[in-house]
């Protein structure tokens, strides 16, 4: 008797389970909104067309010995001309966008045989740029277009991620202009 009652229970429950109501996801709406110009800015690295490398200059291990230690920053511009294909475009600023050599931290890893170091970069204002981040660029980091051009002012630097051991540095990073 108990395992015909065991039996009937049982069935009851997987009855219950079987013809509970589901529960609907709620239905929604997303809206895009963007704009296409006629043109944008011709861009220059230092003054260079095409990719451009920045040199960093030597630095001594000892200069980053410890973690968070930064040495060797060192200016580049983003230069931009020829800017009159959007008449409603007046500033812009750059996006680093993530990739392969991209690490969690926002830094340029290394590719080089040093190790403990990685590449970071840097506003004008000495502002970190986290690269691939998703928070827009503001203050130092948004240049005003005027008479067809703008500067974007960076620094690039080592950053120790550990206490960094004698080698090569070397990485990139893919840049995109945000017109506003």
């Amino acid at each position: 008797m108990n395992k015909t009652l065991l039996s009937s229970a049982l069935v009851a429950v997987m009855a219950a389970v079987a013809f509970a109501p589901s529960a609907q996801a709620t239905d929604g709406t997303i809206n895009f909104t963007g704009a296409v110009t006629g043109s944008t800015c011709t861009v220059q690295i230092n003054g260079a067309a095409g990719p451009a490398t920045v040199t960093l200059p030597t630095v001594s291990t000892t200069a980053l010995s410890a973690s968070g230690a930064t040495a060797g920053q060192t200016a580049f511009k983003i230069n931009l001309s020829g800017c009159a294909g959007s008449p409603t475009a007046t500033k812009a600023s750059t996006f680093f966008e993530n990739g392969p050599t991209v690490n969690a931290a926002g830094r340029l890893a290394n590719t080089g045989t040093a190790t403990g170091v990685d590449v970071q970069l840097v506003n004008s204002d000495n502002s970190v740029i986290t690269a691939g981040s998703a928070a827009p660029t503001t203050g130092a980091g948004v240049a005003t277009i005027t008479a067809n051009a703008a500067t974007l002012n960076y620094y690039a630097r080592y950053y120790a991620t550990a206490a960094a051991t004698a080698g090569t540095v070397a990485s990139s990073v893919q840049f995109s202009v945000i017109y506003q």
